[in-house]
């Protein structure tokens, strides 16, 4: 059973996602907060939590400080963060402080559940509206690079972070399969995640990619 906190000012919010994630089999609200202080307080005082999910704007202390927080206690604790907009300034700035994801609280119900199982494996997990203007940002030649590409790549597994640095190396996928002593079919499968996780329409984009953030044949 996936165990998880959800904090957010508004109770509503938290009953809907309460709610919803009540739909899972393997996933169960075992916690709430209003605040920042709270989240910090459930995070020292829940050692039974794998995912918290923390809305980015509550008054007092807001998302992004109860992150930083809430990182130092529980470094092993996946945290989603939660919003209605769209911000990359915060995404960087969440996954550069050890957010486990960013979600707009606009996504269905099948999307949270999915992101708090893939958080709770270990994944990171980004909106698809998210990924798709971290990636314009990282690849515009505007802004600041570092940023972009920590959260770029934070969307990604370390064994798909490789094959991307195969893919902008330009090797097929037979030969990243023996590169990294992987099936054919596995790394078909790396690759497609890949391609979904960071909205690149064919791997040509991938490539590309991997090319502007520096990570060829890493």
């Amino acid at each position: 059973m996936i165990r998880v906190a959800v904090v957010d000012d508004q109770e509503l919010v938290r009953a809907g996602l309460r709610t919803v994630l009540g739909t899972a089999e393997d996933v169960e609200v075992v916690a709430e907060a209003g605040d920042g202080r709270q989240a910090v307080a459930l995070a020292r005082d829940r050692t039974d939590l794998d995912v918290m999910m923390l809305d980015i704007r509550m008054p007092g202390l807001d998302g992004l400080a109860a992150l930083t927080q809430v990182r130092q206690l529980r470094p092993a604790l996946a945290v989603l963060m939660l919003t209605t907009f769209r911000d990359d300034e915060y995404v960087a700035k969440a996954l550069a402080s050890g957010a486990s994801g960013f979600l707009l609280k606009r996504a269905s119900g099948p999307e949270l559940i999915s992101a708090v199982r893939a958080a709770a494996e270990g994944d990171a997990v980004l909106a698809p509206e998210v990924t798709r203007e971290v990636i314009r940002r990282s690849t515009s030649g505007t802004g600041s690079l570092a940023p972009d590409r920590a959260a770029v790549l934070a969307a990604l597994t370390a064994r798909e972070i490789d094959v991307l640095g195969l893919v902008a190396a330009g090797a097929n996928n037979l030969e990243i399969a023996a590169a990294m002593h992987l099936s054919e079919s596995t790394v078909k499968t790396h690759v497609s995640r890949i391609m979904q996780k960071l909205q690149c329409r064919d791997r040509v984009q991938v490539a590309l990619l991997g090319v502007r953030l520096g990570v060829v044949g890493s």
